[in-house]
């Protein structure tokens, strides 16, 4: 998430009660959860394993619970609790607004689109030119819609994240991180009936301009769809998955987090996407490899009762 304007390090620290170790007259722009972090924004860290990766990252400014030493230009915000200060930055600047009516006087509706009844739109949405949104769409608050977009029936935009901090020396063990990302449509997108895709964490979870998704589909938060994707029914994605251009993902498709599928490639039916896949091949099965080789390996497993049965007739005509 952006700032609406950058806010010295000083008033954060002050805000959080925090020390300050290294550059203490930086301003930032943004706060960001490791994944997506750029220069400019703050990022929060609560375990060593992590300190190293967020101090090193392109995030200026490093909420810890730890002194340590920073690189030149970048400051430690160090208090007892990282994720209570995240949370608490998060909550100022993006609080919670309650719904008082079925679309918001906040929302902006380009002409000619056409919105059924018992379609619920949210705070600060915005919505493009010539757009169809049939009934019972959930349009959630500062999400982004283009232009010429088709969503169907009972499909929900800017669901909040699946996404909580997990520690067990405490009795809950997982707490909710507040969402202050967005859900973005580029125009000429087209999603089924009773879609959820979620929105970002603190960046954006984005659907390219022409992509065509189908129904029952889950996009997980901060997933970047490139242009012109093809998505069939069933298919659940993860979060921050990078999914370029051209792709298709064909019915009951399953992708892990934090993985890229290069442009072009093809993942057949009712297959499950582990790591990375390159550009430009076709794949198949769980955990998904080249199609080609995973169907011969198919056809070896059909054969192993037949040549089971070879194997002991050979060695009963031996005995």
């Amino acid at each position: 998430m952006q700032f609406p304007s950058p806010v010295s390090i000083e008033w954060i620290a002050e805000f959080i009660d925090a020390q300050i170790i290294g550059h203490r007259s930086g301003m930032a722009t943004g706060i960001n959860e490791i994944h997506k972090v750029g220069i400019g924004d703050l990022v929060f860290v609560d375990h060593p394993k992590y300190y190293s990766k967020c101090i090193n990252s392109e995030a200026s400014f490093i909420i810890i619970n730890k002194a340590m030493e920073v690189p030149d230009g970048k400051a430690l915000l160090v208090v007892n609790q990282p994720f209570e200060a995240y949370c608490k930055i998060v909550n100022h600047f993006r609080p919670f607004e309650p719904a008082t009516e079925l679309i918001s006087s906040s929302a902006q509706i380009g002409e000619g689109t056409t919105i059924y009844p018992t379609v619920f739109i949210g705070h600060h949405v915005k919505i493009g030119k010539h757009c169809i949104i049939h009934p019972q769409v959930t349009i959630l608050d500062h999400c982004i819609i283009g232009d010429h977009v088709v969503i169907q029936a009972g499909t929900v935009i800017g669901s909040n994240s699946f996404y909580y901090n997990g520690k067990k020396d405490r009795e809950v063990w997982y707490k909710k991180m507040p969402d202050c990302g967005r859900v973005i449509i580029e125009d000429e997108v087209e999603i089924g009936a009773s879609c959820t895709i979620d929105r970002g964490v603190s960046h954006d979870t984005i659907i390219g301009k022409g992509s065509k998704l189908d129904n029952l589909i889950h996009i997980g938060h901060d997933t970047v769809i490139g242009k012109n994707v093809l998505i069939a029914a069933q298919v659940g994605v993860a979060g921050v998955v990078n999914i370029n251009d051209g792709v298709i993902l064909w019915g009951q498709v399953g992708v892990s987090k934090t993985l890229t599928i290069g442009e072009n490639a093809v993942v057949l039916a009712q297959s499950g996407i582990p790591g990375n896949l390159e550009a430009g091949q076709v794949y198949f099965g769980s955990p998904a490899q080249d199609a080609r080789t995973k169907q011969k390996e198919l056809v070896w497993v059909k054969r192993i009762p037949e040549l089971w049965a070879k194997v002991m007739g050979q060695k009963n005509t031996t005995d």
